[in-house]
């Protein structure tokens, strides 16, 4: 049987932390009043850096553990909502950053599923035999769609990126067992980023306004969707594997609102021990949140052979997608 296995993982991050307490001149709210609502109590700020250049660290990391040469590598997707371009894609500035040469390019915009659509898609390329490997970025850097004086969204997210290296393997054991995608298109408009109105020479349309680029959300209608979506998704995963939420070893959500994640723990009847979360390190890091924390984890010794691991992903679109891997 033809599997998709994680090889190696890593991550590239801003190198400047910002705490709760230095926001408070901003927002005039304290670091309790922060935490209570998210879970976060800091996060990482990229400050001369652009998401391609969080994107090449991360993916030169992975390549260094994995012992590989970017020459090697046949794929690079990445997955964003916050690219230093429209085009290029951020795939071909990371081919560049890493000399991948031999790669074939692609990017794709799910918001926070990202991570988990994209490796939907490098597993069906290396499953219908188009390539033997993929290196997977994710990587945002959302501070530069943040709207700083509104303390309802500015204090959930981060910057930062991360990779996996999918490789082929012939084996019955390991890898991307089973998946679940979805989306509700109709609920789009409660969460938007990069708005770009009908404007042109040709009719009186305003240009676009900065507050146009920033990132909207309708807090509640948010948390009904992902707390819904999340229990029912990775309780369908599970099903279709056939096995019991007792026998996953973790649970990987997005990290967006601790809130989120503790409702969903009690839905499930799993200790929320099971569920690693980095949230009040890192914040909401949009589709790098679950790669950084795999990465995190793999360093950390916390994952062996034979763990079984549930990913889900929720966010704009509205979108979620929960994929079951079995760590090598």
């Amino acid at each position: 049987m033809i599997r998709s296995v994680i090889t190696a993982t890593g991550a590239g991050l801003p190198e400047r932390i910002v705490k709760n307490e230095e926001l408070f001149a901003m927002l005039g709210v304290d670091d309790a009043w922060i935490y209570k609502r998210s879970g976060i109590h800091e996060r990482r700020i990229a400050v001369d850096e652009n998401t391609s250049g969080l994107a090449i660290r991360a993916a030169e990391d992975t390549l260094k553990k994995a012992g590989k040469t970017a020459e090697e590598i046949d794929m690079i997707l990445t997955s964003t909502c916050t690219p230093d371009y429209q085009t290029p894609n951020l795939a071909n500035q990371v081919q560049k950053g890493i000399g991948a040469k031999n790669a074939v390019c692609l990017s794709i915009s799910a918001a926070c599923s990202g991570f988990i659509f994209a490796m939907s898609v490098a597993d069906k390329y290396i499953k219908t035999g188009t390539v033997k490997n993929v290196l997977l970025v994710s990587a945002e850097i959302l501070s530069k769609a943040t709207d700083w004086s509104d303390k309802g969204t500015c204090i959930l997210f981060g910057d930062g990126a991360a990779a996996v290296l999918l490789e082929r393997r012939d084996t019955d054991k390991g890898g991307i067992l089973s998946e679940e995608l979805g989306s509700r298109g109709d609920k789009a408009e409660v969460l938007t980023h990069g708005y770009f109105p009908a404007a042109s020479a040709f009719n009186d349309t305003p240009p676009m306004e900065a507050k146009d680029n920033y990132i909207f959300m309708d807090g509640l209608e948010v948390f009904s969707f992902a707390t819904k979506r999340l229990t029912a998704s990775i309780k369908a995963v599970a099903e279709k594997e056939g096995i019991a939420l007792d026998d996953i070893k973790y649970i990987v959500p997005h990290q967006a609102n601790s809130r989120i994640i503790d409702f969903v723990a009690k839905k499930l009847e799993q200790p929320i021990e099971k569920f690693y979360l980095n949230l009040e390190r890192f914040g909401n890091t949009s589709s790098a949140s679950i790669p950084i924390a795999l990465n995190e984890m793999n360093e950390k010794g916390l994952l062996s052979a034979g763990d079984r691991i549930m990913l889900s992903g929720f966010g704009g679109g509205l979108a979620w997608g929960t994929m079951l891997i079995e760590w090598v």
